[in-house]
């Protein structure tokens, strides 16, 4: 705010400063997407992107190959977008609305706009700016954090995300033993407000490690230095205690409100009644095949819908995940082996021996706001370790939305769901492919980012300075 209240000081105080300033944003905003003209670079440079107003005019989309997820692939196929929503979808014989904005797409592919079931889009911008991320909040116990009124809907990472084809996020919330809330948001929206589908799409509990040890950072004094005491760590049951004990008062506020009684208003308690009444899932962080087993155990004992995050050993309690019918959103596809004897293709086959085990699984990224672009490419390394392609991309569509919530909404081509999906040159889990157009709510997305400018910007250099040492 500091620096805006800056800008517009000086502007008033120099009118021709002012209007010289308007007059170049004004002709920007006239180039658009990369057809910018080699004769403006300094204006190509200078471009934002702007939010897409609501569908108005019905738009069609014609000739290309539609991957519907869920009800098989059209070739040659049509569908048609009217506000917002889909109202048509098949083949050549599918007519256009009168007034219909017809897309010739002819060669190319369609899909739904992948889902992040596990992200900071929105609310984490420079991990080392501490201001610039609102992701932990103080505290163990924090089931009433919604993390989509933080969204932050100037982050650059929401550009470079959607035009890697991933066009809905689930914002979520860290630290503690219950962190808070997971939002949907469709990454498109002047404010919040507009990007939020659904603000409390589930409820997420990190589960305690019983192998973790006690470290110290920054190098303080040890415990108890200078006859101060210090309180010594809390151990795996207590903490899990502790969650028992405070999922157990939620009950209790919950079931004296369903019976009449005066209680005293809590926001924490409140925003645990749609989980323990199973409308919401419960997401528990968990890697470890302790604390997943611990964690189903609990599950079964509350009562509650369970969905697994982490998931790191989950092939090792796979049989029990089948038999209780308990999902995974797996969040480590590429990474590196977590201890010496294990495979170096550990993390990129679990996928594929978690579908040959009957295991029920979506794929997300590791969280990290800057690194949400590479979702497809997470799925992607799976294939290319034996999960079949059309398992992946399930896994970062219908399965992600069906696990959170809004598979109504999004996660596969139907007829009355959001129009929310990607034109692509072939399959968005392979890196090659190139992200053509994407549309969400059947609005036509801006397809500029920062990247694609940094790029024009460091391409105009190398020109000028071919031109240079040509002369």
């Amino acid at each position: 705010m500091h620096t805006m209240s800056h800008t517009l000081t000086r502007a008033t105080r120099s009118p021709l400063r002012h209007a010289a300033r308007a007059a170049a944003l004004t002709a920007a905003l006239v180039v658009t997407g990369l057809a910018a003209t080699a004769a403006a670079p300094a204006l190509a440079h200078a471009q934002v992107v702007i939010p897409t107003a609501p569908q108005e005019a019905p738009v069609v989309l014609k000739g290309a190959t539609i991957h519907t997820v869920t009800q098989g692939t059209i070739t040659n196929g049509t569908i048609v977008l009217e506000r917002g929503k889909i109202t048509a979808i098949g083949g050549p014989e599918v007519a256009a609305p009168r007034g219909a904005k017809v897309v010739d797409v002819t060669g190319k592919h369609i899909y739904p706009g992948l889902i992040d079931a596990y992200s900071t889009v929105g609310i984490s911008e420079i991990g080392a700016v501490d201001v610039s991320n609102d992701v932990n909040e103080l505290g163990d116990f924090n089931p009433n954090v919604r993390p989509d009124v933080a969204i932050n809907v100037e982050s650059r990472h929401i550009g470079t995300t959607r035009n890697a084809g991933v066009l809905v996020a689930f914002a979520t919330p860290g630290g503690g033993l219950i962190s808070g809330l997971s939002s949907a948001i469709s990454l498109e929206g002047w404010t919040w407000e507009e990007m939020s589908m659904k603000s409390a799409a589930a409820l997420n509990v990190n589960w305690p490690d019983p192998n973790a040890r006690p470290r110290r950072f920054g190098g303080g004094p040890p415990p108890g230095f200078g006859g101060r005491p210090q309180q010594a760590p809390k151990t795996y049951a207590e903490q899990v205690e502790e969650i028992r004990n405070f999922f157990g008062e939620a009950r209790a506020y919950r079931d004296a409100l369903k019976a009449g009684q005066s209680v005293r208003t809590d926001a924490r308690f409140a925003a645990m009644i749609p989980a323990l009444n199973g409308e919401i899932p419960v997401v528990v962080a968990a890697d470890g095949e302790a604390q997943m087993n611990d964690a189903m155990t609990w599950a079964r004992q509350e009562g509650i819908k369970l969905v697994i995050r982490g998931g790191r050993n989950a092939i090792k309690v796979a049989p029990r995940l089948k038999a209780e019918n308990v999902p995974v959103i797996l969040t480590a596809t590429m990474s590196a082996p977590s201890r010496s004897d294990d495979a170096y293709d550990e993390a990129y086959a679990t996928p594929a021996a978690l579908f040959k085990a009957g295991v029920k699984f979506a794929i997300a990224g590791d969280g990290d706001a800057l690194y949400s672009y590479r979702l497809p490419w997470d799925a992607g390394v799976a294939v290319a370790f034996g999960l079949p392609e059309e398992e992946a991309l399930k896994a970062v569509t219908i399965n992600a939305a069906e696990f959170m919530g809004v598979a109504d909404k999004v996660g596969s081509l139907e007829v009355g769901k959001e129009a929310t999906l990607v034109i692509t040159t072939g399959t968005p889990l392979d890196m090659t492919t190139n992200i053509i157009q994407s549309y969400i709510q059947g609005r036509e997305i801006d397809m500029n980012d920062m990247q694609k400018q940094f790029f024009k910007k460091y391409l105009e250099k190398i020109n000028q300075a071919k031109k240079k040492i040509a002369s």
